[in-house]
């Protein structure tokens, strides 16, 4: 059962944020969705977040990891053997992508595969340009303005 949300309101009082708007709209998955490999994620502190996914079978060399704008692309494929003739196959051992939407400014700090977990470290880094700042208020300034103005008018 899915709902339908209506971000109209929020569009008459908000600009820039349809994005955000088109992520909530869509955040629901079809529930023909693949659900492999599993994978958890973790908030680790104010602005460091963590991927794990279990790829057990899956090498370094058979795994892709891409940080597109906005997006974490993880890609397996795995090689098939011909030579091997199975008498029954039941590791689920088949190619995957997996795709995470990323926050504005969420870049990648590092990435390990150990015991079947691939790990993927993420840290939000807002640039020094973008962080609040406070406007220092200079009431000297427009002191001397008023009294130039004032002698002016004066002469």
């Amino acid at each position: 059962m899915r709902t339908n949300l209506d971000f109209s309101p929020f569009y008459r009082s908000s600009i820039g944020f349809d994005r955000i708007f088109n992520l909530l709209e869509n955040a629901s998955p079809p529930h023909s969705a693949d659900n492999w490999p599993p994978y958890d994620i973790a908030k680790l502190g104010e602005d460091t977040y963590r991927i794990v996914l279990a790829v057990a079978g899956f090498g370094e060399d058979e795994l892709t990891i891409t940080q597109e704008p906005n997006m974490l692309v993880i890609d397996g494929a795995k090689t098939e053997n011909d030579e091997v003739q199975y008498l029954h196959h039941g590791l689920a051992l088949r190619s995957f992508a997996r795709r995470f939407e990323l926050a504005d400014h969420v870049t990648i700090v590092g990435a390990k595969l150990e015991n079947g977990l691939l790990t993927i470290d993420l840290k939000k880094e807002i640039p020094e340009e973008m962080k609040p700042r406070r406007i220092a208020i200079n009431v000297e300034t427009d002191k001397k303005a008023a009294s130039k103005r004032i002698e002016s008018a004066a002469a």
